[in-house]
């Protein structure tokens, strides 16, 4: 039997999962590692990690079959990082990742290019969270560093670049850059000379089921892969964990509970809407998807977690939220713990919990932090604007199943769970596939490998309660946005 990889170099650590041509999981390892915050709103890792990491559980994946039935590689992974290298092909410096909120005078400065234009070519406002602001950055602040770059890349590419030397990315990763002109797909003349940015230093752009390489000798050694092993184009981690939904027609909607809370919209056609949401190429050929992103989702999480109870599993810590109310007894939490993306773009927003007393518990804190990350996708939902067929949810919070109802009933609406555990690495794994011809086309290969296995019914009594305390919530950041501001400047 033929096998495929998909490897997703994520923001906690990396994982790759070997899958047989049927989508079932044959072996999965992740090797973790840190985010780098040198100052308060940095966030940054270092792209040896992911290479290490990558060869790491390459290795142990290739020892779980015979290397030659791998036939190809699927790659996905955190958007929106920037990795500099040098002419020689050594890092500059860290990667300046996804949810590092110091570009914020950058974001200014691209506005200078025209806020409507901008829009117009990239689909997007500008925004701290993307590359374009990242780099930037760079050039106003380490001149150095900016001055020996010879190539940039996004995460996954620079493993691309590792695996195989091919200097190359695909069109849904590249839409997040704020470079690439989304209807033309290609990188943005008009956006580079403006800044004076030379293409020379961007990747060539590839189709996401696109064979972009195989795996070089030096990685063969030290991986035991075949070198016959090719890799595809991929996908950015929100439009892989798409495919791997399901997410291809327009009206399909998914929830992703990972280290950032998505709320993702298939498109047929880009049409530019007055709106918060940000949008980018599917990994369909000639297709568009929109999204509404906080920042805070299993971040914050796990930023509680480790700050009061580091010895307790999510499972553990996570175990009674049930046997406390709708609401949490008046106890609100905003999860602004990385700053927020949508809808308020705002990296000076703070964490905070309101309505501690006496009475407050240990579980009633972990269930108002549950639902203060519900509520920021709730007010992400209800940006969607194209007619909602169905609602997907997966991730690594969706398999907590009490998490689920509590989002269904905020929402409002059923919840689909699938057969998959590991949609982004399965997206890109199809994509993979497809390429290797085990399937026409990504509706054939859905088709024939995701199936719904439970469905989440909204309780439609607790709606109305989590409705009365969204209103609080966002309040909650309204009288605070001034406060928020003050005291960033307090410290610097």
């Amino acid at each position: 039997m033929n096998y495929y990889i998909g490897i997703d170099v994520g923001t906690s650590g990396t994982k790759a999962v070997l899958f047989d041509i049927y989508g079932n999981i044959v072996s999965s390892h992740t090797i973790e590692y840190n985010i780098i915050s040198p100052k308060i709103g940095y966030a940054e890792e270092n792209p040896i990690d992911w290479k290490n990491a990558v060869i790491g559980v390459l290795k142990e994946l290739s020892s779980s079959v015979n290397p030659n039935d791998i036939k190809g590689i699927g790659l996905t992974g955190q958007m929106h990082g920037l990795v500099m290298l040098d002419e020689f092909d050594n890092v500059l410096d860290n990667a300046i990742i996804w949810c590092d909120n110091r570009c914020l005078s950058e974001a200014k400065e691209i506005e200078s290019f025209g806020i409507d234009r901008i829009r117009e070519i990239t689909g997007n406002n500008p925004m701290q969270a993307f590359t374009l602001a990242k780099l930037l950055w760079v050039r106003n602040n380490k001149k150095d560093i900016y001055d020996k770059i010879s190539k940039i890349m996004l995460p996954k590419d620079y493993i691309r670049y590792i695996l195989t030397g091919a200097f190359m990315t695909e069109y849904s990763d590249a839409s997040g850059m704020q470079m690439m002109d989304l209807k033309g797909e290609c990188w943005s003349k008009e956006l580079l000379d403006y800044f004076n940015i030379s293409e020379d230093i961007l990747p060539k752009l590839a189709e996401s089921d696109e064979i972009t390489g195989y795996i070089k000798d030096d990685i063969s050694k030290l991986t035991g892969l075949s070198t016959n092993t090719f890799v595809v184009g991929g996908a950015g981690d929100q439009a892989a964990g798409a495919l791997g939904s399901g997410i291809i027609s327009e009206g399909d909607v998914s929830i992703s509970l990972g280290s950032s809370g998505v709320v993702f919209s298939a498109l047929d056609n880009f049409v530019i809407k007055d709106n918060p949401l940000q949008y980018f190429h599917h990994a369909l050929h000639h297709k568009y998807h929109n999204m509404a992103v906080t920042n805070g989702c299993g971040n914050s999480l796990k930023w509680y977690r480790n700050l009061l109870f580091e010895n307790l599993s999510y499972k553990e810590l996570t175990k009674n939220i049930n046997d406390v109310k709708p609401g949490c007894d008046g106890l609100v939490f905003l999860p602004y713990v990385y700053g927020e993306r949508t809808p308020h773009n705002n990296p000076n927003a703070t964490g905070l919990f309101i309505g501690l007393n006496p009475n407050t518990t240990k579980d009633m804190m972990t269930r108002s932090v549950i639902e203060g990350i519900s509520y920021s996708i709730k007010d992400c939902f209800e940006l969607i604007d194209t007619k909602i067929n169905n609602v997907y949810i997966f991730g690594g919070g969706a398999i907590n199943d009490d998490w689920c109802n509590i989002i269904s009933s905020m929402l409002g609406y059923k919840l689909l769970k699938i057969n998959v555990s590991e949609s982004p690495a399965l997206g890109v794994a199809m994509l993979a596939m497809i390429a290797g011809g085990e399937y026409k086309d990504i509706e054939t290969a859905v088709k024939n490998i995701i199936k719904v296995t439970k469905t989440y019914i909204p309780n439609m009594d607790d709606n109305k309660i989590y409705n009365e305390y969204f209103e609080i919530y966002k309040n909650l950041y309204i009288q605070n946005e001034n406060i928020y501001k003050l005291v960033k400047e307090k410290r610097l």
